[in-house]
């Protein structure tokens, strides 16, 4: 039988060596977990839920301010640590699972959950589509993640960075990149700077759709070749009438439309009962 690792002198879980396949880097800058602690500003009884929680050093200040926090961790060897150092701090409900097939819904108890999280570079993008997959039940989210993805996410049209990311998150959050957080916040320290991103989910979406399938697809066609215009990346089911009724000239390129002139395309479409 294995025994869990015992805590050191200190009170600290002692060194646990970063797993590359889990995609670890642990956060340990006492000024940048400050930071990141007043742009939550949490609240006593607040939803909170952590994505990755490590090695708990966001995890006890987090716990400390709302008395409450689930957290969804991956690495088995962390759960007895992080169980055992936050013992004092107030309910700390631990899930030893994957947080890419997490279901968010079952930690949904009448109040909006407030999602926090350091997600690992290499699952960022599906991870956060998953996380909007379920955005009915969540309040904000503030994720770290590497500085160039936010930037795709908060680009705005014409920018060489907007892209389908762009689009389908600002459809559905209002996108804001707070601050970066230099490699030194983390060990080990990765190899690009990272950023704070907040996204708000409001009662009503930024823009309506029909059928958000629908548009999820066009956005992604759209996109899939950018030097292509609207004509051409999407003539297998945009026709000119969809164009000429939502008022988008078919000449222009996907990154010059706005998340509003998709949204408004792809309703459209809808409406005229063309299928990707």
């Amino acid at each position: 039988m294995n025994r869990p690792p015992e805590p050191t002198v200190s009170g600290h879980p002692p060194e646990h060596r970063a797993r590359k396949r889990f995609g670890q880097n642990f956060l340990h800058d006492p000024g940048v977990i400050q930071r990141i602690l007043a742009a939550i500003n949490p609240q006593p009884k607040d939803a909170l839920v952590e994505i990755g929680p490590g090695q708990g050093a966001l995890t006890r200040r987090l716990l400390s301010a709302s008395g409450q926090l689930d957290a969804i961790e991956l690495d088995r060897d962390l759960i007895e640590p992080l169980r055992q150092h936050c013992a004092a701090l107030g309910a700390l409900r631990l899930h030893q699972a994957d947080a890419l097939s997490f279901d968010f819904h079952a930690l949904h108890q009448g109040r909006a959950l407030r999602i926090i999280g350091n997600l690992p570079y290499n699952i960022s993008t599906p991870l956060l589509f998953h996380l909007l997959s379920q955005a009915a039940v969540i309040q904000d989210l503030h994720l770290m993640l590497q500085k160039e993805v936010v930037e795709r996410i908060v680009a705005a049209p014409g920018s060489k960075v907007y892209g389908r990311l762009s689009v389908m998150v600002q459809s559905r959050c209002e996108a804001t990149r707070l601050f970066l957080i230099g490699p030194g916040a983390f060990k080990p320290a990765p190899s690009v700077d990272s950023a704070l991103l907040r996204l708000r989910i409001p009662a009503c979406a930024p823009v309506k759709l029909l059928d958000p399938a629908q548009h999820a697809t066009l956005v992604a066609a759209a996109f899939a070749q950018r030097r292509k215009t609207l004509r051409n990346s999407l003539r297998q089911w945009i026709t000119p009438p969809v164009f000429e009724q939502a008022g988008i000239d078919p000449g222009a390129r996907a990154e010059t439309l706005s998340v509003g002139d998709f949204a408004r395309l792809a309703n459209q479409a809808c409406n005229l009962g063309t299928q990707p």
